[in-house]
């Protein structure tokens, strides 16, 4: 007991024995100075009363004040850090919004179903803990040694994957549920291997706390998914395995090097050696002897780093998981816009095409009504959810064709055009359709450029229209995108100038036999 309190019940045990001594001599007195029996008894009682009351107040207040402070005050239930929480929250409204815009009802409906799963996580408040590595580490050794060796609790299987299972775990000090998770190896060859590991990797991004476990020194292989996953914000213990094949000496060295090697996004305490299954040892007798799984240090480090960090990786992860699926949907959307937007631009430059191939004009009235057409950037921006009007689009498709103009890109384009459309239809038809395969390779120029304008919420970047202008023409002079294109300018242009050529022929023909 402390010392005050101790102070405290000897005084007042001591004015309870005074108050006692002085009632006694006082009732004493009372008694035999009054005449009537009734009223002297009566007196007495209620002196007695009060007495009892006195000492039973002292002795509720020395029993009450002399616990403990745990068992007078209910440990609160844990809760996740209340700003992560409603940020995810948040997120995951946002994502049903954006889902909305999503075509793909395939697509629609699996990102509605993670978000669901999101927030089922995020009400049950459980501990997910990964065991990751490659298939020779010794994951599911490690696995049997946890579930043997655990203090507490340990549950039944909550259910499977093709390679995997995952278990409950009741750790003393922690009040969440924890759920351990093997994983398939990684690094092992084939289709199915790939595979594997594919879903090792999915299974690794979901968890609160990773088990990354090796048997030797990180490889590079190994190095670099270990190195992405604590970039994306997993939290991580590296463990090294397998120490009973080594010499002590050799375990410190191997330590050692790992700790150098994860430097910087793992601490040199999150790197245990353990020893999930030790080889049998052959006694002198000639019997072999079985040692006990050696992993009480990584028990200890679990523990420690739930406890105090738990409800801080429960909320990290949480958030983590909200905001990638928020990626996911943002990334669904950008190419169902990209491909609706390049079907704009497509259909644009063969019309555009058409009619120069028909009409030709001179080069600065090519630039200005098929290079730069204002409906098609109104269309764009229309599928990135800006609503122009023509006048906004005119001024728009100005700028960029006086961009196109200045660096030269309609001589150039005409040039490359040229040579190409050279080796594969008759000179006399080269003339004809050069401006109007010219026009449709404009046309394309610029709608692209307009398509990353509005992609990025109608901002060209720090390096302005001209860097974007001229990635995009270096994007569409390479060779594999040349063939296809130069095939469809025959199919869509020249093929059909042609066939106009022909029938003209055909009539001119015709008309100099009636006038012979």
């Amino acid at each position: 007991m402390p010392l005050p309190r101790l102070l405290t019940l000897i005084i007042g045990l001591s004015i309870i024995l005074g108050l006692i001594l002085w009632l006694i001599d006082s009732i004493n007195r009372l008694y035999w100075s009054l005449n009537s029996p009734l009223l002297a008894n009566l007196l007495v009682l209620l002196l007695i009363v009060l007495l009892i009351l006195l000492i039973a107040t002292f002795v509720y207040y020395v029993w009450t004040f002399s616990r403990p402070k745990s068992s007078r005050r209910r440990r609160p239930t844990p809760k996740v850090p209340q700003e992560k929480t409603e940020a995810a929250s948040e997120t995951l409204k946002a994502v049903r919004q954006q889902v909305q815009n999503i075509q793909d009802e395939v697509a629609q409906q699996a990102l509605l179903s993670r978000s669901r799963e999101i927030e089922a996580t995020l009400a049950r408040g459980e501990l997910l803990v990964v065991i990751f590595g490659t298939g020779s580490s010794g994951k599911t050794s490690l696995i049997n040694a946890l579930i043997g060796q655990m203090v507490g609790q340990v549950g039944a299987p909550m259910g499977t994957t093709d390679q995997g299972q995952t278990y409950t775990l009741t750790l003393k000090g922690i009040e969440r549920q924890i759920l351990i998770t093997d994983t398939p190896g990684i690094l092992e060859a084939g289709v199915v291997g790939t595979q594997r590991e594919q879903l090792a990797r999915q299974l690794a991004t979901e968890a609160d706390l990773l088990l990354f476990v090796v048997d030797n020194d990180l490889r590079q292989s190994e190095y670099e998914p270990l190195r992405r996953l604590a970039d994306i914000g997993k939290r991580s213990l590296l463990v090294l395995n397998k120490t009973d094949l080594y010499t002590d000496t050799d375990k410190e060295t191997i330590l050692a090097r790992l700790r150098q090697q994860v430097r910087g996004f793992i601490a040199a305490s999150d790197v245990v050696a353990i020893a999930a299954n030790p080889q049998p040892v052959r006694l002198e007798n000639g019997e072999d002897f079985q040692p006990d799984p050696d992993i009480i240090p990584l028990i200890r480090r679990l523990a420690a780093v739930l406890r105090a960090e738990g409800q801080d990786l429960i909320a990290d992860n949480i958030l983590l998981q909200s905001q990638r699926l928020g990626e996911d949907a943002r990334r669904l959307i950008d190419q169902q816009r990209r491909r609706q937007a390049e079907k704009v631009v497509e259909r644009f430059q063969w019309i555009g095409a058409g009619v120069i191939a028909v009409t030709p004009l001179p080069v600065v009235d090519l630039l200005a009504t098929a290079a730069v057409n204002a409906q098609m950037v109104v269309e764009i921006g229309r599928i990135y959810g800006c609503d122009l009007n023509m006048e906004r689009g005119r001024e728009l498709a100005l700028s960029l064709g006086k961009t196109l103009a200045s660096l030269g890109i309609v001589q150039g384009a005409m040039q490359l055009l040229s040579r190409a459309l050279q080796f594969h239809i008759a000179t006399y038809l080269v003339g004809k359709a050069i401006q109007g395969v010219t026009a449709a390779y404009l046309i394309r120029i610029a709608g692209k450029s307009f398509i990353e304008y509005f992609r990025h919420d109608q901002d060209w970047g720090d390096g302005g229209m001209t860097e974007v202008v001229e990635q995009q023409f270096q994007l569409n002079r390479k060779d594999e995108f040349m063939k296809v294109f130069i095939q469809d300018a025959i199919a869509r242009v020249v093929m059909p100038l042609r066939d106009a050529s022909e029938v003209k022929d055909l009539r001119d023909s015709q008309q100099d036999d009636w006038e012979h």
